[in-house]
């Protein structure tokens, strides 16, 4: 390996990840305590109540669960370097964990979209309607509620734990029993799940908190993610393109999902010392970048058969999630081909999406350079797919150069 690379690597991450907290910490909270990334991260401007769904009248519980999560790990992280940073971290933490337990405990779920009044809406086309709460029905912002609550818990409120710990395990539970509604722009309803396609990205989501488990000392309660990786493999692996197809003999994929799947398996291979599949995911993680790598970055969609971009728009999150399959791959395998395509995606990463003046990344580009289009939600990333990636993929290092 190159240890000056990877020098200069870990120094990237860490002043990268230390600015941006930094910043999130700097700006003022929404109500509640919320955190506010509500910035165009073109213009740097921040979003006002003239914005729609995006100003600061708006709630994405899907951003604030990320966020806590995102917050509790930096805090643990920095509690030795920087004690005075992370007790900064932990003040805002806590305040976010109260919030958000406030909403759960209400509604029994955290919902992708609240208005002022912090009443679940669905926006459907530039429609607000109330969102419905079928119970028994679990959805992605509440796979991101649910692992952030734990992780905050355990520190805050370790007595509440079991709570979110269940919180985990029924959407577990409704993932493997249809139960998940991937699409929370429509009603949640039995109706919707019906008709969405057969995904494993809800599955690929639920190994994040095999990550989570692990890092707060409690591996014993991952066996679920040895389950759902075979899932995936068995039923989703194309055995023409050694790749992961997001639906079944559907050839446009979303890549950065495959990707993003071999990230959350390789680290809790890595937790576990498991090898059974270690080989398989390292081919599917080295072919999904081949594929999928292009000169402005990893396309929202691609044709699995011929690896051309069936959409225009390049989201900066593939690249983070990119550098941390990456690199936990190279330290698993020593595999010199995975280490070559991190230093790549590192590059394109850094050249073409992070701005180093503002502590933020692009959220979308297209050929032509940064465009207004928002991948998910329009609050820039709080320290989760670009902080959480580039962390993990700094502990690896360090751990490889000592």
């Amino acid at each position: 390996m190159d240890n000056n690379w990877l020098e200069k690597a870990v120094s990237r991450y860490e002043t990268c990840n230390y600015k941006t907290l930094n910043w999130i910490l700097s700006r003022s909270p929404l109500i509640e305590g919320f955190l506010n990334t509500k910035v165009n991260s073109i213009t740097g401007i921040s979003y006002t109540n003239n914005s729609g769904t995006r100003g600061p009248k708006f709630i994405y519980g899907w951003i604030q669960g990320r966020g806590l999560e995102a917050l509790v790990t930096f805090a643990e992280y920095y509690k030795d370097k920087n004690y005075f940073f992370s007790k900064k971290i932990l003040k805002r933490a806590e305040t976010l964990y109260y919030s958000l337990k406030k909403l759960y405990f209400r509604d029994e779920h955290i919902f992708f979209l609240y208005d002022q009044d912090l009443k679940a809406i669905r926006n459907s086309n530039k429609v607000i309607n109330f969102q419905t709460n079928e119970k028994g029905i679990f959805t992605y912002s509440d796979a991101f509620a649910a692992k952030g609550l734990f992780a905050a818990s355990r520190v805050f409120e370790p007595s509440n734990s079991k709570f979110f710990k269940q919180y985990i395990f029924d959407i577990i539970y409704a993932v493997e029993n249809n139960f998940f509604q991937m699409d929370e722009t429509v009603a949640i309803s039995l109706k919707a799940i019906k008709k969405q396609p057969n995904d494993f990205a809800p599955r690929m989501i639920l190994l994040g908190a095999a990550g989570m488990f692990h890092i707060n000392s409690c591996s014993n309660l991952t066996s679920f993610a040895d389950k759902f990786i075979e899932d995936i493999l068995d039923n989703f692996y194309c055995k023409d393109k050694q790749i992961l197809l997001n639906i079944p003999n559907h050839l446009i994929c979303n890549i950065g999902h495959a990707i993003e799947f071999c990230g959350f398996a390789l680290e809790h291979y890595m937790m576990t010392n498991n090898k059974k599949n270690l080989e398989k995911i390292e081919t599917i993680l080295i072919n999904s970048l081949k594929l999928g790598l292009k000169k402005q970055g990893i396309p929202l969609f691609i044709s699995s058969e011929t690896g051309k971009a069936t959409s225009p728009y390049f989201p900066w999150w593939t690249l983070p999630e990119s550098i941390r399959a990456c690199a936990i791959g190279t330290h698993l395998g020593m595999n010199t081909e995975i280490f070559q395509l991190w230093k790549k995606i590192d590059k394109t990463f850094f050249s073409n999406f992070w701005q180093a003046n503002k502590f933020y990344a692009y959220q979308t580009i297209n050929i032509d350079g940064p465009v207004d289009y928002v991948p998910a939600t329009p609050d820039l990333d709080p320290g989760y797919h670009t902080g959480i990636s580039l962390l993990k993929a700094t502990q690896v290092i360090k751990n490889y150069l000592t």
